[in-house]
């Protein structure tokens, strides 16, 4: 007996040895800029549909539809006093806005207008820079105006904007989902990028394997989700209609704002004439 309890007391040497593991590091930048780029455009869409509106805003319709008019004029003028106007007249508006998104704003605007120029370059070198300069400052002025327009405007009012412009309702359909599906599709993403990178332990020498794991599980996720919308739409009974309930009221800024925009316009006609 006392033998047998011998033996069952003998343990293996491997069991007796200490557990000294030190996994091997491993680069996971790719997985770490991935979550932080997601981070930025989930924050940036979830902070412009639930920003704080002004006191004396302007209504969506009309800023909307001088946005417009002014990409159109500022794409067909050929007078570069013009386009500095509409310049001055976006650094105006920029002025009074929060220091979070003129940095926001200019930051893409001055990037896009740099790249511009350093592609005209050439064209400067063979003596044309004036279209150098015009283009490079019709850039700028574009992507200011648009910046503008999408940082102090949410998306649900664009969408009730282009409602009443009768823009069709598939265009409308289209547009609205693809922006709640980036968020939701973000949101899910990050989980997984999250339980990969707490599940990655050394150094992992398949990451192709685990991207295309993600990528994989995303688009069933997607395919799942896309189905279930519209299965939810048929049994609500939505016919892919959009309508407006809430009706637009003009307001003393409204009226300066249509006079201060039919004003360049007519610079814009009084320069291209001479």
């Amino acid at each position: 007996m006392d033998n047998k309890r011998d033996e069952l007391l003998d343990m293996p040497e491997w069991l007796s040895k200490s557990d000294k593991y030190i996994p091997q590091s491993d680069k996971d930048t790719f997985v770490n800029k991935s979550i932080l780029s997601l981070l930025k455009i989930i924050s940036r869409i979830k902070a412009q549909d639930t920003g704080k509106t002004t006191k004396h805003k302007v209504n969506v319709t009309l800023k909307v539809a001088f946005t417009f008019i002014h990409l159109v004029l500022l794409s067909i003028s050929r007078s570069f006093i013009f386009v500095t106007i509409i310049i001055v007249y976006l650094l105006l508006i920029l002025s009074i806005m929060e220091a979070d998104k003129i940095v926001k704003i200019l930051k893409i605007s001055l990037s896009m207008a740099l790249f511009t120029f350093v592609v005209m370059l050439p064209a400067a070198y063979w003596g044309n820079s004036y279209s150098c300069i015009m283009i490079t400052s019709k850039t700028f002025a574009t992507i200011t105006e648009v910046g503008i327009l999408t940082h102090s405007t949410k998306w649900s009012s664009i969408t009730s904007a282009l409602k009443r412009f009768f823009v069709p309702d598939i265009f409308i359909l289209v547009l609205d989902i693809t922006i709640k599906y980036i968020v939701m599709l973000g949101e899910f993403t990050l989980t997984m990028l999250y339980a990969l990178k707490l599940r990655s332990i050394g150094k992992n020498r398949s990451k192709n394997a685990s991207l295309s794991g993600v990528a994989g599980t995303m688009f069933i996720k997607s395919k799942e989700m896309a189905e279930d919308m519209y299965h939810a739409m048929e049994c609500r009974g939505f016919t892919g209609e959009y309508h407006i309930y809430s009706k637009s009221k003009f307001t003393i800024m409204d009226f300066v704002f249509i006079i201060i925009n039919v004003g360049v316009i007519s610079v814009f006609l009084y320069f291209e004439r001479n």
